[in-house]
């Protein structure tokens, strides 16, 4: 008798599911029967925090939703913050935990594992969650989960099955996966409206962001009939390849794209929040709109969030710019060379305060692994990337700096990446404070052999949180922490090891874990490579 949690992993693989993560628990098992049935692969991370980040690193580089097997209770308290920072992010999550028999549920009786409402308790951290009851229903619980990845702004998605369901018989279910719907396309009138707005525009620009990743060919086409200059926030890095003459590069936070904001007569917003750590970081005060704005979306209701909008349209990012393209196109929009040299000069503002040690050590990263993936934490290093650190491609740069702001996600997030891009190397930015968080995942990137770098830039503690004690004259407490001896531990980890002492020694140090399966574990002690802090 097939059971309901055999079924689901082969719909799982039906949905294209081709790696799932989690640590089996007495809870769980049951969703394991079916698994070697399957051509799906498992990962074990050491704590199911780890699991959510590994999902959230997979789910980046490929745009597909990251999959998690967790047990109820502490294994979903756990994994919330992975969750979290990945509803910050619009990160497509499936998460899919066991709970309580369905006839033990909210009666707080001291069950194995039990919260008083698991699902209640998850919501806040999801799109959506929702308790199995029935067998029957479970493909279609199932694609209406996939149906928010393909076609709303994503972010994780909750299904808890009861012990007793789990276990039920599900050999009459439909295996088949569901037709999915897609995006939404742009509403024409308002296409038109926002065409004959830019078509009057003589100092237009285009700012976007994680919700514009998949609308590459459609953004370039715009941006080059609009002669408009492009500014990215960190996770729409590469949308627009920086060798491209009209991206800007940089952060919304800089004085200099602030002042272009307040300085252009249209400015065309695609799939940004605004938010605070995009365009406020240094908290210098709310951006400025000089001009008309017109917001795409494909969540309606962030139309209305931060930034009131001249013209908000609903929409798909790249269905709405290509819309836009054929508009102008059709009106034959007039825009002169202007933009290419608006861009040059916003670039030449924001390279001129680069800190030149940490602008050493990033062209040096380049240089030996030019197609690289960062994963990047909340370190010093990293801050200078969010501001610095530009790609040819989206996907390639992320960090958990900014939104939700969690410490310890770059290790496994790397690890996550690197299974789901297999062919360029992929680096795990992160300080000694936040690796501290998550050590333990070392341990499965060397049993899953994967050839993931750990580049881990220690100065003794939680330097930037110091540095604001101390900024603020409040006497430093808690940040000067023990430093463990991270070669050590990443030897008895099954790492291979290094500590460079200058730039040419990290190049030869990357190069050599660039060809090994086996995770290398690279530390750079700050004062061997910089001063102090980026200079930001």
């Amino acid at each position: 008798m097939p059971t309901c949690g055999e079924m689901l992993v082969k719909l799982l693989e039906n949905y294209a599911v081709d790696t799932v993560f989690g640590i089996p628990g007495v809870h769980t098992i049951e969703l394991y029967r079916g698994l070697p049935e399957t051509n799906i692969r498992h990962v074990t991370p050491r704590h199911e925090q780890g699991a959510g980040f590994m999902a959230d690193g997979y789910a980046r580089v490929t745009g597909k939703p990251g999959v998690c097997l967790i047990i109820t209770g502490p294994g979903m308290t756990n994994i919330a913050t992975a969750m979290a920072q990945a509803l910050a992010d619009s990160i497509p999550m499936l998460v899919i935990s066991s709970v309580n028999d369905t006839h033990q549920l909210s009666l707080g009786e001291g069950r194995l594992h039990e919260l008083p409402n698991q699902q209640q308790t998850i919501a806040g951290v999801s799109i959506w969650s929702h308790t199995l009851l029935r067998a029957n229903e479970l493909p279609q619980i199932l694609a209406r989960a996939f149906t928010v990845f393909s076609s709303e702004r994503p972010g994780p998605v909750h299904i808890e099955i009861p012990l007793d369901i789990i276990t039920s018989n599900a050999d009459h279910l439909d295996l088949a996966p569901y037709p999915l719907a897609g995006p939404p396309a742009p509403d024409p009138a308002s296409i038109n409206a926002a065409a004959r707005i830019l078509r009057q525009a003589s100092r237009p620009l285009i700012a976007i962001g994680g919700g514009a990743k998949n609308a590459t060919k459609a953004l370039i086409a715009l941006a080059e009939q609009m002669n408009a200059p492009v500014v990215n926030t960190v996770n729409a890095k590469g949308v627009i390849p920086y060798s491209h003459p009209l991206a800007v590069g940089g952060s919304g936070s800089q004085d200099a794209i602030r002042d272009e904001f307040s300085n252009a007569d249209v400015v065309l917003a695609v799939g940004t929040e605004f938010s605070e750590t995009d365009y406020d970081f240094f908290y210098h005060g709310a951006l400025k709109v000089g001009g008309k704005l017109i917001r795409v979306d494909i969540d309606p209701r962030q139309l209305t969030r931060n930034i009131r909008p001249d013209l908000p349209i609903n929409s798909d990012a790249a269905l709405a710019l290509s819309a836009l393209t054929v508009a102008l196109n059709q009106s034959e929009a007039p825009h002169d060379g202007r933009g290419i040299t608006r861009a040059k000069a916003l670039r030449s503002a924001l390279t001129s305060n680069q800190d030149a040690n940490y602008q050493a050590v990033f062209a040096t990263i380049r240089e030996a692994l030019p197609e690289v993936i960062i994963a990047g934490d909340s370190t010093q290093a990293t801050y200078y990337a969010w501001l610095n650190y530009e790609t040819e491609q989206p996907r390639r740069y992320f960090h958990s700096a900014s939104g939700y702001g969690t410490l310890g996600y770059a290790i496994p997030a790397a690890i996550g990446a690197s299974l789901g891009n297999t062919d360029v190397p992929v680096i795990g930015l992160i300080g000694d404070g936040a690796a501290q968080f998550t050590l333990g995942e070392l341990a499965c990137a060397a049993e899953i052999k994967t050839g993931v770098i750990f580049l881990l830039w220690n100065n003794n503690g939680y330097g930037e949180i110091k540095r604001f004690m101390e900024n603020g004259d409040i006497t430093p407490i808690g940040v000067d922490i023990h430093t463990p001896d991270f070669m050590t531990i990443g030897k008895a980890m099954g790492c291979n090891v290094a500590c460079p002492n200058d730039l040419e020694s990290l190049k030869q140090a990357l190069i050599n874990a660039r060809n090994t399966a086996t995770p290398t574990l690279i530390e750079l002690c700050q004062e061997r490579f910089t001063e102090g802090p980026p200079n930001l």
